[in-house]
């Protein structure tokens, strides 16, 4: 039994704690494919184990933390074209949030990291629309972004969905469901207007017009020790926030100083 992992504990355990944690942590993921040599599951898998690994941490540290079970679906109606995609709209995936925030918020939880791990769940305008409403703080963590300033120091190409990052983080997490002799280049095709390609107008790719593998980004640089290399940096930093978060006091001015 891991105190800090909340589908291990039984009542017995949680019933002896005067309050059940500090900072709970909710993973979530998606169901969707990912080029042809990573698992369907490959958000919600990753998603979970660095929360594992965050939490251990920061429970080692002596931070009072609980992770939650992992949400397995995401917002995905642009890649429903490839078969067996799961999508749930955000109005659904909000509802379930809304759900669980106020569960915690009757427990006396306050504290709540969302920890995602699929693009596609855009969820800060969620914060906003959250605002005022819960005593409950609730943060967003898109965990492959923690290590962004280190990330050309580990990987030599870009990483959109199923490339070099992602499938050495796999290789580390799952190597067992990494069937890496199938990966393609993960070749897209290009948009045809400049402001789409340099960002200044935002688009929803349709995901099947844009990639024929469902891969974005070349994964056959992957490596196990890389992707090691790059969880060891997002535990560190991700840990240390989840033990300054649980030790601050929430006052007036509270997330600032």
């Amino acid at each position: 039994m891991r105190p800090w992992l909340l589908e291990e504990l039984n009542f017995s355990a949680v019933k002896s704690q005067s309050k059940p944690c500090d900072v709970a942590v909710l993973p979530m993921g998606a169901t969707e494919p990912h080029n042809y040599h990573l698992p369907y599951g490959n958000d919600f898998l990753t998603v979970r184990r660095v929360g594992e690994r965050i939490c251990e941490e920061a429970h080692r540290r002596g931070a009072k933390v609980l992770l939650l079970p992992t949400i397995p679906f995401g917002v995905d109606s642009n890649m429903l074209e490839f078969p067996l995609t799961i999508h749930v709209s955000l109005r659904a995936l909000e509802a379930v949030l809304r759900d669980v925030i106020r569960s915690l918020e009757c427990h006396g939880v306050h504290k709540l990291v969302l920890l995602n791990g699929h693009g596609g769940n855009e969820l800060k305008p969620l914060l906003r629309e959250w605002y005022g409403q819960t005593k409950v703080f609730v943060t967003v963590v898109d965990w492959w972004k923690t290590g962004a300033d280190k990330y050309a120091e580990i990987f030599s190409k870009p990483d959109d969905h199923a490339g070099e990052m992602e499938t050495s983080v796999a290789l580390e997490l799952f190597p067992e469901l990494v069937e890496f002799d199938k990966a393609s280049d993960g070749a897209t095709r290009a948009a045809r207007f400049e402001a789409i390609r340099r960002g200044w107008a935002a688009i929803t790719r349709p995901w099947h017009l844009l990639t024929e593998s469902s891969g974005v980004g070349d994964p056959r640089a992957a490596t196990r020790e890389k992707g090691e290399r790059y969880l060891q940096l997002v535990t560190e930093r991700l840990s240390q926030f989840l033990v300054e978060l649980a030790a601050a006091k929430i006052d007036e001015t509270f997330p600032f100083a």
